[in-house]
C-alpha cells in the first residue's frame, strides 16, 4: 500500500503541500503518484518568480511510462525549485515526502485539499 504523511495536505490529482511557515509552502508529488509513474527520467521545472494557481498545472514530470502535468496545491510565487531534479529526477522515486519540487511564498486554501484520512480513503475508493 502506499504510504501516506500526516501533516500534508493533497489535491485529487496526488500532489501534497507542506506548511514550512506561515506563508511558506512546499510542494511535491505523493508516493502514490511516483509509483504510478514508474521510473522518473525527466523534470521540466518552473522557474522561480512565477505565480502559480491552486489546481492549475505547474509543470510536467517524464518517466519511462508518460509525460504527466502536475497541478499546485497552493496560490502564490514560486521562491525556489529544487534543482537537485534537474540532474537527478529519481530522488522523487526514492523519498517523495522528503523531495520537494518547488517552494511557494502564498496562503494555503484547504477547502479544496484533501487532509491525509481523506487522501488514504481517495486512493482506496480510486484504486
Amino acid at each position: 500500500m502506499n504510504s501516506v504523511k500526516e501533516g500534508y495536505y493533497y489535491l485529487s490529482t496526488h500532489e501534497w503541500v507542506k506548511q514550512e511557515s506561515d506563508t511558506t509552502f512546499l510542494v511535491g508529488i505523493s508516493d502514490f503518484a511516483q509509483h504510478a509513474l514508474g521510473d522518473i527520467v525527466y523534470v521540466a521545472l518552473p522557474e522561480v518568480n512565477d505565480n502559480v494557481k491552486q489546481g492549475e498545472r505547474f509543470c510536467d514530470v517524464e518517466s519511462v511510462k508518460a509525460v504527466s502535468d502536475v497541478y499546485s496545491p497552493v496560490s502564490g510565487t514560486i521562491t525556489e525549485i529544487n534543482t537537485s531534479l534537474e540532474d537527478s529526477p529519481e530522488l522523487l522515486n526514492q523519498d517523495p515526502y522528503g523531495v520537494w519540487i518547488m517552494k511557494v511564498e502564498g496562503s494555503l486554501d484547504t477547502s479544496g485539499l484533501l487532509d491525509s484520512a481523506a487522501y488514504t480513503l481517495h486512493l482506496e475508493n480510486e484504486h
